[in-house]
């Protein structure tokens, strides 16, 4: 079975000095090798490509067969690393809590311990007899979420 620490290690080798990051890398054990990227403005197929001829280069498909799909984190699929949540920060979210609670808001920031996601409720509000919207931070370690996702709205 292909390493998958190698494919991990050569697909960081050409990204080392771009601006595209390493999302995920797997191996099957039939070797179907899965490497996905992504970019603050989207990933380009010529990119996609050129990754994967570099792959290839590297591997011996003598040793061992093998087959190599590298594309880009796919439109509306969780976030998986930290750079995802960070190139979210103004963008809205939805967030599935650890305990099946659906929320959406805006993600107002991300670190390595976490991120706050600003969402909209109704509160009581000192001096109003109704409840009013009001803009909440929710803060949220990365473990206290099931996934979290971009919203695409086409509008």
């Amino acid at each position: 079975m292909i390493d998958k620490n190698k494919v991990k290690e050569l697909a960081l080798e050409w990204l080392e000095g771009k601006e595209y990051f390493l999302v995920d890398t797997t191996v099957d054990k039939e070797n179907k090798i899965t490497v996905e990227i992504d970019h603050r403005d989207g990933v380009w197929i010529e990119d996609c490509c050129e990754l994967s001829r570099w792959i290839e280069e590297h591997l011996d498909r003598d040793v061992e067969d093998f087959e190599l799909e590298v594309g880009s984190a796919g439109i509306g699929q969780p976030l998986k690393v930290l750079q995802q949540y960070v190139n979210s920060i103004g963008y809205d979210v939805e967030v599935m809590t650890a305990e099946g609670k659906r929320l959406e808001g805006m993600m107002k920031s991300a670190d390595a311990d976490g991120f706050v996601v600003t969402v909209i409720e109704k509160q009581r509000v000192e001096g109003k007899k109704r409840p009013q919207l009001v803009e909440v931070d929710k803060a949220f370690g990365y473990g206290d979420v099931k996934w979290v996702k971009n919203i695409i709205d086409f509008k």
